[in-house]
C-alpha cells in the first residue's frame, strides 16, 4: 500500500510540471543562474521624479526584492563578495537588464545541490581553555 502511495505521489509530481509553460521554465532557469552568479546584469536606481540615475551596479548579481527595500549581492571575486541594501520608495523605483543570452533549457527545471550548505562552515568565538579546559595549549 505504501509503495502505491509513492508512486502515485510520484505520479502527480510529474504531470502537474508537464502543464508549465516554457517561458516559464526559461524564467526560473534563468533567475536560477543568476544566483548562482553566472550572469551578468547592470541593475539601475532611478529617480522618477528628477528623471536622474541615481545608481548603476553592473557585474554577477543577484537581486532579492524585499519591498521597500532592494537586496543586491555581487560575486567581485573567486571567493569575493559584496552586498548592498538600497531603499526604494515612492520616487525611487530600479530596472535590472541582463547584459548577455545564456543558454538554459525551457523541457526542466535546473536543481543546484551544495553539500556545503548542509555541513555548514562554523566559526567558534570563545576561549579555547573555557571549552576544553583539560586541554593544554603547548600540546
Amino acid at each position: 500500500m505504501k509503495k502505491l502511495l509513492l508512486t502515485l505521489a510520484i505520479l502527480a509530481t510529474l504531470f502537474t510540471g508537464c502543464n508549465q509553460r516554457d517561458a516559464d521554465v526559461v524564467s526560473h532557469n534563468l533567475s536560477k543562474q543568476a544566483d548562482m552568479f553566472q550572469i551578468d546584469r547592470r541593475i539601475v536606481f532611478y529617480n522618477g521624479i528628477n528623471g536622474e540615475y541615481i545608481l548603476t551596479i553592473k557585474g554577477k548579481c543577484s537581486i532579492a526584492d524585499q519591498g521597500h527595500q532592494l537586496e543586491v549581492t555581487c560575486k567581485t571575486g573567486s571567493d569575493a563578495y559584496k552586498k548592498h541594501f538600497l531603499g526604494l520608495s515612492d520616487n525611487v523605483t530600479y530596472f535590472a537588464e541582463q547584459l548577455e543570452s545564456k543558454d538554459v533549457s525551457s523541457y526542466h527545471y535546473e536543481v543546484v545541490f551544495k553539500p556545503q550548505t548542509i555541513i555548514p562552515d562554523i566559526d567558534f568565538r570563545g576561549d579555547l581553555k573555557e571549552l576544553a579546559p583539560n586541554i593544554d595549549s603547548n600540546d
